[in-house]
């Protein structure tokens, strides 16, 4: 027992005791002659004598507590005074703030209001952490793109916009709409950060792990003094980079005045829905992740590219009176490529009609048989130049071996629009990589009658796609956004396609 009590270092174990109690007389006996055993010949017995955690020098003690996880120290706190007094040191709070949230500013300037490193901790990091990440607002059909980060001493929610329609490869922009942060007082401070006179109250509740609102208690820090005249046009220069008078389309203008009226209306109080990023596989077509699109007279749009198997999928973060946020804009089957014609065939679009209504005929004819969709395919389809190995259907024009072979070998072929078909950004690419037969999803306003209509979904590189809608003649380019996202990573792929159907189904 005294050598038990030794390796402790806090006494008997618990263990021990019981052992002791199921022995019988001659074995406490037997026992108790061991303990009265020569020390010297103890210790030569039992080997090197364990140190005690308790016995380490404190400054130790500082270096080990520091690369625990803070949310193990408040525990290791009610172990004994000693480690809770050692648990008061800036040093160690320090680390987790670098470590766990990656704060490098010099926490020591906190020494002047007061505020420890333990408090930033506790107070702030570990208390906001389940907002950290994307998410998508609650503005109707329009959605949005939310980011929280912690940003220096602060945790700053970020409202991702797309550039100005119609320039797609232009980078994103973004605006705060709140942030928390420590100063004089021992608590959180929540200011709104909406609106041109500054920083103001604000309140966030978080609902759940993947829910959080968000409320204004200062509203009219929001109001301009020229009214609701002057708020539309300010609106308008932010969102569209232009003022009324340069829009010239009518319906255009009654979009954008619709969007305005509907959208002020949550300056006050937001709900956010957390969203992940697509998980990706080496064998993805290329990377998915977030694009800017364009959509006509909505002007340009937020989608995530994900990959299913056989099946792409792009889903709208930001949507409109039509097509919904949440919804799905299109969908591409990897299995069934096709051949452009070549550069004068494809300015035909009769020509290029043809070929894609051709593989949509084939898809109903194997659905009237039964044959069902397509199953997932394989990992490693692969050709050796990293395209998608040729096991899929194809259609295509008879005359086109060459933009194939060229296609194949990874050069690209030469791409150009039929004549007819509008696209608001004519700087597209004029070399592709790969074609596939996909459906787009339309509706009237308000989502009435949505039905998806047969296109042609066009690989110009790893960072930018095509879409041409068959039937609204119409040509939609996509430009992947450039930005790190920390936080944004689905735990699963099942939570990630759950996720799918939640935001989905918020808009169906």
């Amino acid at each position: 027992m005294a050598v038990c009590a030794r390796l402790c270092g806090v006494g008997p174990a618990r263990g021990c005791r019981r052992r002791q109690q199921r022995r019988g007389p001659s074995e406490t006996a037997a026992a108790d002659s061991e303990a009265d055993t020569d020390p010297e010949e103890e210790r030569i017995e039992a080997g090197p004598a364990r140190c005690s955690l308790l016995e380490l020098p404190p400054e130790l003690l500082v270096e080990i507590f520091a690369s625990l996880p803070g949310t193990d120290l408040p525990s290791l706190a009610q172990v004994c005074s000693r480690f809770r007094r050692i648990l008061h040191t800036d040093t160690i709070w320090r680390r987790r703030c670098r470590e766990e949230y990656g704060v490098c500013e010099n926490l020591r300037k906190l020494e002047i209001t007061g505020v420890s490193c333990r408090d930033v901790y506790a107070k702030l990091l570990h208390r906001y952490r389940h907002i950290l990440g994307l998410w998508q607002p609650d503005i109707g059909p329009y959605g949005g793109l939310l980011n929280v980060v912690v940003d220096g001493l602060f945790i700053i929610g970020w409202m991702y916009l797309p550039p100005h329609d119609p320039h797609v490869g232009d980078p994103m922009r973004f605006k705060p709409l709140f942030r928390i942060h420590l100063m004089e007082r021992k608590s959180a401070t929540v200011e709104c950060m909406y609106g041109h006179k500054g920083p103001h109250n604000g309140h966030i509740q978080i609902v759940k792990r993947d829910e959080f609102s968000t409320k204004c208690n200062q509203t009219d820090h929001h109001r301009m003094s020229g009214g609701r005249q002057e708020e539309f046009r300010t609106w308008l220069r932010e969102e569209w980079g232009r003022t009324l008078e340069d829009i010239f389309h009518e319906h255009m203008q009654e979009l954008i005045l619709m969007k305005f009226i509907y959208t002020s209306q949550y300056d006050n109080c937001l709900t956010y829905r957390r969203i992940y990023l697509p998980p990706s596989h080496p064998d993805d077509l290329i990377k998915p992740g977030l694009f800017k699109g364009t959509y006509g007279s909505h002007g340009l749009e937020i989608v995530m590219l994900s990959f299913h198997g056989s099946r792409a999928r792009g889903t709208k973060i930001t949507g409109d009176p039509n097509i919904p946020a949440g919804q799905q804009t299109v969908e591409i089957d990897l299995q069934r490529r096709i051949q452009l014609p070549d550069v004068e065939n494809l300015r035909n679009f009769n020509e290029l009609s043809r070929i894609v209504l051709e593989v949509r005929e084939q898809v109903r004819q194997e659905q009237e048989a039964g044959e069902g969709p397509v199953p997932p395919r394989e990992p490693s389809a692969k050709a050796p130049d990293g395209l998608p190995a040729k096991d899929g259907k194809e259609s295509g024009h008879g005359g086109a071996e060459a933009a194939e072979q060229s296609a194949s070998s990874g050069q690209g072929q030469p791409f150009v629009l039929p004549v007819g078909v509008s696209s608001r950004n004519e700087d597209y690419p004029r070399t592709c990589r790969l074609c596939f037969y996909g459906t787009g999803l339309i509706a009237g306003h308000g989502f009435t009658s949505p039905e998806r209509t047969p296109g042609v979904f066009v690989l110009f590189d790893e960072d930018r796609f095509g879409f041409l809608w068959l039937e609204l003649k119409s040509f939609s380019l996509y430009s992947r956004v450039q930005a790190t996202f920390q936080n944004a990573a689905a735990p699963s792929p099942q939570a990630f396609d759950e996720m799918l159907r939640n935001i989905q189904s918020l808009t169906s």
